[in-house]
């Protein structure tokens, strides 16, 4: 009796396409993130920003307004905005950039769930873009989910 080998069905070019398409994904998430992160904060600490064409709730006028008075909390956030997008953009500590990004998006999709509701889609869409990537990367971040850390 004689056995029969038959040829491997995937071939090892076709085999690396998950991980090609993941690379250059993460990549094209990293670099949009990064821009649109880059530029509104900088185009926020320029006081470039245009004046919305539509007159805001009551409730993001009040925000905006508070965020403004503090004198600080503004700058902070473009500030950090801006830093983050060109760490994103430099390829340089992503997992730190991602870190500082994560509470400033969790605020403007609150912001524009509970106060501009309708003008959600782009918010969440950079909030998936921020899950992916942190998905991405999440081998950085595992250290930091340690339950019982030791002293080095």
């Amino acid at each position: 009796m004689t056995t029969t080998t038959f040829p491997q069905l995937t071939s090892t070019a076709s085999a690396s396409v998950p991980g090609r398409f993941t690379r250059y994904a993460s990549t094209g998430a990293r670099c949009a993130l990064g821009f649109v992160f880059f530029a509104s904060g900088l185009a926020g600490l320029l006081n470039l920003l245009p004046p919305p064409s539509t007159p805001m709730p009551e409730g993001a006028m009040a925000l905006g307004l508070a965020l403004m008075k503090t004198g600080y909390m503004f700058p902070l956030i473009k500030a950090t905005e801006t830093v983050a997008g060109a760490l994103l953009l430099a390829n340089c500590f992503v997992p730190l950039a991602l870190v500082l990004l994560a509470p400033v998006l969790v605020n403007i999709v609150a912001f524009h769930t509970f106060l501009t509701p309708g003008e959600v889609g782009f918010p969440v869409a950079l909030l998936c873009i921020e899950l992916f990537l942190a998905w991405s990367y999440r081998a950085a971040y595992r250290p930091l989910l340690t339950r019982r850390a030791t002293v080095a």
